[in-house]
């Protein structure tokens, strides 16, 4: 066994080597060794190598409930935490694990605060599946997607709702964090997505959470057994912290909505707040929606908070409340309010069917890869807000050959090749029509 050290300050603390081999056996952290782990990597006292390595043990060897509630909060303590008990409404997030072309956070941050709930949408970098929420709101002009503490504050308190990249005041460590695990293929760590997720939602002053689950090939979690441990996980850290949460384990092997892109996906947001867009995306803007209203307390049966989900939807108060968050962060609402501003690609592309059949499976991923190549025009982050895909046949729809799968929407040439060769093969054909899967497959509570 390793022995420990002497720290500078003549307290015994435990080596950094101790530490990777206990979690490497499967022991336990105390209480007191999460707290100098965690204050040594806010101090960058622990080098790299040894951080990647502690990583790794606990990628592997996992974390008991107890470390994973107590390294969730000491995450939240590295940095500032916002009070806002002076504000008398409930608040509440909503996370979702990522998946291609789920526009549910979207729609439901201004739909759930049109409900008279604080609701704050802080993203970490993490947080996004091939390109996210906060791309996407940027395909707006002017729309500002950094934010102060300060600023996140007080439009809380004017809108009732926000959507900005995480302030670095905010759960510091946690953004340490989750730049090792992507340099160190640790990101699924089931614990540390817990952490993550947890603590800088309540650094933000959340007291409740809802979280949408997705597993399969349009997500980062690829089985469903790992994404209901993740659900069980999180809402057992959630109670140890004296907070209420709810998950929904969500089937993600196919695309949610119609289209994948930027600016053609915030025109689905829109049609969506106006009570239109896709089944399956409207159950889950339902199901969550639902969810969140119940637990913030603003309706106390399931069939109240569904009529009140639907009149904030039907009665445009959802669409204006996401103008009044446009505007505040400093995007055009005009774009919003008659979306052909987005403007359109130069070329559009049918995908058609090569044979006669049912769509028997989508590899959402692969169509994901597809329309990121197309959004890339050179090597710089700048992207193309209005290339992508809409008009997805869904699984179990029924084609004949030449039947369009997608049409593609694009303004380089020399892109398109490569970005077909992955939507070709994304779109598998059968001749039965295939047995459909369960679209919520779990509620953990």
């Amino acid at each position: 066994m390793i022995e420990k050290k002497l720290s500078s300050s003549k307290n015994i603390q435990p080596s950094f080597a101790y530490l990777i081999e206990k979690k490497r056996e499967c022991e336990e952290f105390s209480d007191n060794e999460i707290r100098y782990i965690v204050e040594s990597i806010l101090k960058k006292t622990i080098p790299s190598h040894q951080l990647a390595a502690l990583i790794m043990a606990i990628y592997f060897q996992g974390l008991s409930a107890q470390e994973t509630a107590v390294f969730t909060e000491e995450i939240m303590l590295s940095g500032e935490v916002v009070d806002l008990t002076d504000m008398g409404m409930p608040k509440i997030s909503l996370y979702a694990t990522g998946g291609v072309s789920d526009k549910s956070n979207l729609v439901l941050t201004p739909l759930v605060a049109a409900c008279g709930v604080i609701v704050t949408s802080v993203i970490g970098e993490d947080e996004d599946f091939i390109f996210g929420n906060l791309r996407k709101l940027q395909a707006i002009p002017g729309f500002k997607t950094e934010m102060t503490v300060k600023a996140c504050v007080q439009q809380l308190k004017k809108v009732g709702c926000c959507f900005c990249s995480q302030p670095k005041q905010i759960a510091p460590v946690d953004q340490i964090l989750n730049e090792i695990r992507q340099e160190t293929a640790t990101v699924a760590s089931i614990p540390l997505i817990t952490s993550s997720i947890l603590s800088k939602r309540l650094a933000v002053g959340s007291e409740n959470l809802v979280v949408d689950v997705k597993w399969g090939n349009g997500s980062f979690l690829k089985d469903v057994e790992q994404a209901k441990q993740l659900a069980r996980v999180i809402t057992r850290a959630a109670r140890s912290l004296q907070r209420r949460c709810v998950a929904l384990v969500t089937d993600m092997n196919q695309p949610l909505g119609e289209s994948i892109g930027t600016a053609l996906e915030l025109q689905e947001v829109i049609e969506l707040l106006q009570g239109r867009g896709t089944e399956t995306q409207k159950e889950l803007i339902l199901k969550l929606g639902m969810e969140m209203v119940r637990l913030s307390g603003v309706s106390g049966s399931t069939l109240s908070a569904k009529q009140m989900i639907l009149r904030h939807l039907n009665d445009g108060s959802a669409l204006n409340k996401f103008k009044e968050m446009v505007a505040a962060q400093g995007g055009d609402v005009s774009y919003i309010e008659h979306p052909d501003k987005f403007g359109k690609a130069k070329y559009v592309k049918k995908l058609a069917a090569p044979k006669r059949g049912y769509v028997h499976a989508i590899n959402a991923g692969m169509l994901a890869k597809g329309v990121d190549i197309l959004m890339h025009p050179d090597d710089s982050d700048k992207i193309d807000t209005l290339v992508g895909i809409t008009q997805l046949k869904r699984v179990g729809t029924q084609v004949k050959q030449g039947d369009s799968l997608m049409m593609i929407h694009y303004n380089d040439h020399s892109r398109l090749d490569t970005a077909l060769e992955y939507l070709r093969s994304a779109y598998r054909l059968a001749p039965k029509r295939p047995t459909p899967a369960d679209f919520i497959v779990e509620r953990v509570a």
